[in-house]
């Protein structure tokens, strides 16, 4: 909702505080880095008071970040507001896929994980929606107004929390809280499974977990030999390039964009910024279906080309005497269509399955770090760097980094589709002619063994 929301507010938060280019810059680039802040915090509530206190100290913060931000008279209160909402999105962040991991059976969770996507869309037409429901209001009303009904969603999550969503089994079990773990799986697997035999396998994950954390140290992912070092270059590459095609700093300047372009009118602005919502959201449905059924590469490839194509339509809507508005919705349309089949799903599904067990919470870790920080230096000079460039040599420029991306990807990244873990360890150390990486997941195993036996 924050994402949507600002795009809808930005230009109007702009006027009404009579921001420059650069401290609008830095109010949108910001939530990413205060994000990062609240998700390297979460970790203490997560594991000390569960997953649903996670959620409802995540929730409280938000609506405590938004409360300021709507109120606010000058930039500081409003970068203050910021910083407490990009907090509680880095907790929310932070524990939305861990719980969806350990409380659903494996058969559903690539579902439930796609129905995360499309929440995150979802929220994000709901803060477009905003704009258009308060289009025809003052400029210094509307966007407190849009801005204060951030803080409904988060109210819902409390609720739910407290009384309806049950504490991950794997939370409990790693507190020795067996009997409580055991009675959430009944409600969570059909009657009469074996319940017990699930919190045996919980219990094994964990000391495994546990072994891999404390069996490889940081210097492999520092210094890594060749099969890591290439393994790295995809996991984190694609992680990093899902951000380098602009996604989030798009968004957050879609308004602005729509305003070069020669659509001057709130109403219309918004019209448009629902109906671009609607299409993302869209194809996120189709995506979740492709992606498993074409495989991960072909998707990739289609998305980066495509993207690269929309660009160039936007680009040359700039050119002439007179921007294109129908060019440019096209263009934008095209490019949010197109990042939603590929790069925007296909990215952390492709990190998770190149990592392999002995480093992967610190390589996940690591991605995740590149991608908010590719995030936070994109969005946080995206207008400075159009407006020096000109709008259409921008978008040139955004065609030619999807095509490098493109043909990097062609190089470096491997189909992970139905592979394990092992087969990719395999991959890399055949492709590299290194097979330290098989050495290493080899001790890892040895280890395991040795501790379960």
């Amino acid at each position: 909702y924050d994402i949507g929301v600002n795009t809808g507010a930005g230009m109007l938060l702009q006027n009404s505080l009579e921001l420059s280019d650069v401290q609008l810059e830095a109010f949108f680039g910001s939530l990413n880095l205060f994000a990062m802040v609240g998700a390297l915090c979460s970790h203490t509530v997560n594991d000390k008071f569960g997953r649903r206190w996670s959620f409802r100290v995540s929730a409280m913060i938000f609506i405590f970040g938004t409360i300021l931000q709507s109120a606010a008279y000058n930039y500081a209160m409003l970068m203050i507001g910021r910083a407490f909402v990009g907090l509680g999105v880095g907790f929310g962040l932070a524990v939305d896929p861990l719980y969806i991991a350990e409380i659903s059976p494996p058969e559903f969770r690539g579902r439930l994980v796609n129905w995360s996507e499309f929440a995150i869309n979802l929220g994000i037409v709901f803060g477009f929606a905003s704009g258009l429901m308060f289009a025809s209001v003052e400029e210094d009303v509307a966007w407190r107004w849009m801005f204060s009904m951030g803080a409904i969603l988060p109210c819902f999550v409390i609720y739910f929390a407290t009384f309806v969503m049950p504490e991950s089994p794997r939370w409990l079990v790693a507190n020795d809280r067996d009997g409580e773990a055991c009675e959430v799986l009944k409600k969570v697997y059909p009657d009469g499974y074996d319940v017990g035999m699930i919190v045996t396998e919980i219990k094994d994950s964990i000391d495994k977990e546990r072994i891999a954390e404390h069996a490889v140290g940081w210097g492999i992912i520092l210094f890594p030999t060749p099969a890591f070092k290439r393994l790295l270059m995809v996991g984190i590459g694609i992680s990093i390039a899902q951000q380098a095609v602009g996604i989030d700093a798009i968004i957050y300047f879609l308004v602005f964009i729509l305003k070069e372009s020669g659509i001057h009118s709130r109403i219309t602005q918004m019209w448009i910024l629902l109906g671009l919502g609607l299409i993302k959201m869209g194809v996120i449905f189709i995506a979740g279906r492709l992606l498993d059924r074409t495989g991960r590469r072909p998707l990739v490839f289609i998305s980066l080309l495509g993207m690269s194509v929309s660009f160039f339509i936007v680009a040359m809507s700039f050119l002439g005497a007179v921007a294109s508005e129908i060019g440019a919705i096209i263009g934008l349309g095209l490019y949010l269509a197109f990042f939603s089949i590929g790069m925007g799903p296909a990215t952390w599904t492709i990190a998770s399955e190149v990592f392999p067990t002995s480093i992967r919470a610190k390589a996940m870790s690591l991605a995740t770090f590149s991608n908010r920080a590719t995030a936070t230096i994109f969005a946080s000079s995206f207008l400075s760097v159009a407006t020096a460039m000109t709008w259409s040599g921008f978008f040139i420029m955004m065609t030619v980094v999807c095509l490098i991306i493109l043909s990097w990807m062609y190089v470096y990244l491997p189909e992970t589709k139905g592979l394990s873990l092992e087969e990719m360890a395999r991959y890399f150390a055949e492709i590299t002619g290194d097979e330290s990486i098989l050495e290493v997941e080899g001790t890892l195993t040895r280890r395991e063994q040795e501790i379960l036996l």
